[in-house]
């Protein structure tokens, strides 16, 4: 497990590690942390901890034949500050929890990627946030009508049903309805060798279906949605984020997509033994 006390500069990886690991690129809201024009407690922190770019992890893993592999779990507006700071190189696959702005707006960005791969790139979401996508980027899924040919990203999406898993070169990926206010989004279920699985990744969710609970049975690692103490229509409370952990029963869960009303060291004592809040560059392994 990676320290729970202040993190030092992020730790790059140099050499192949056969075991996977999840690394939160972005544990913030919508408007991120510090918010513009804000001088809280929070916002004027210089714990590092409480810097929060848009909530997005990236899941790394070798393949049965050593190449490593990277997942990449929305991608948001601050994405290219978020791959240079990772070094991220590559993305193998893309899977969409839902296309609200901060969850997809850095897909753009994605192009480098094809340029260093040599090859399209999958974008998995369910039915609604593809044809989102299609639409807001229409650059690039109908790059015929562009008026001039310039570097577009070359994706290829991929619409999938709740329940519905995807192989993600040798780790299984499933998707998962849940409830984002009114809003049917996606979280994804991870299956594969190693202690990190089973993983559940549920990201801007205020209420779980019950044809979705079977599919958190089990899960070791949870990552998952807690705004702030107050209560939110479309986004877990602290308090609703504990009871649903707490039912899930997973060894570890990490709470992510936090405000600035989260101040990290003075609000990480009031949480429960295994509960704990995310930040960016914190690695699940």
């Amino acid at each position: 497990m990676a320290e729970r006390g202040q993190p030092g500069p992020t730790q790059l990886r140099t050499a192949r590690d056969p075991d996977a690991v999840l690394t939160l690129l972005g544990t913030g809201t919508s408007a991120g942390v510090p918010l513009i024009g804000c001088d809280c407690a929070t916002c004027t922190s210089t714990d590092r901890r409480d810097r929060r770019l848009r909530t997005a992890a990236m899941l790394r893993f070798d393949d049965a034949q050593g190449v490593r592999r990277t997942v990449l779990l929305d991608v948001g507006p601050d994405h290219r500050q978020q791959a240079l700071e990772h070094r991220i190189d590559r993305a193998d696959h893309i899977l969409l929890t839902h296309s609200h702005v901060d969850h997809i707006w850095g897909l753009d960005e994605v192009r480098r990627y094809n340029a260093l791969m040599g090859t399209s790139i999958p974008v998995i979401g369910d039915a609604r946030t593809i044809n989102e996508v299609r639409r807001i980027y229409a650059h690039i899924f109908d790059r015929v009508h562009n008026a001039n040919d310039s570097w577009v990203a070359d994706l290829a999406a991929v619409p999938i049903s709740p329940s519905e898993s995807i192989d993600c070169h040798g780790i299984t990926a499933t998707a998962v309805q849940m409830l984002h206010g009114r809003l049917p989004i996606l979280s994804w279920r991870f299956d594969g060798p190693g202690p990190l699985f089973p993983l559940v990744y549920a990201t801007d969710v205020n209420g779980i279906p019950p044809d979705s609970w079977h599919h958190l049975t089990g899960t070791r690692t949870l990552v998952l949605d807690g705004l702030r103490f107050r209560a939110h229509p479309t986004h877990f409370s602290i308090d609703q984020a504990v009871d649903a952990a707490t039912r899930i029963g997973a060894a570890r869960t990490v709470l992510v997509h936090m405000t600035h009303d989260i101040l990290h060291e003075r609000d990480a004592l009031n949480l429960p033994e295994g509960i704990e809040f995310g930040f960016d560059g914190l690695e699940l392994r």
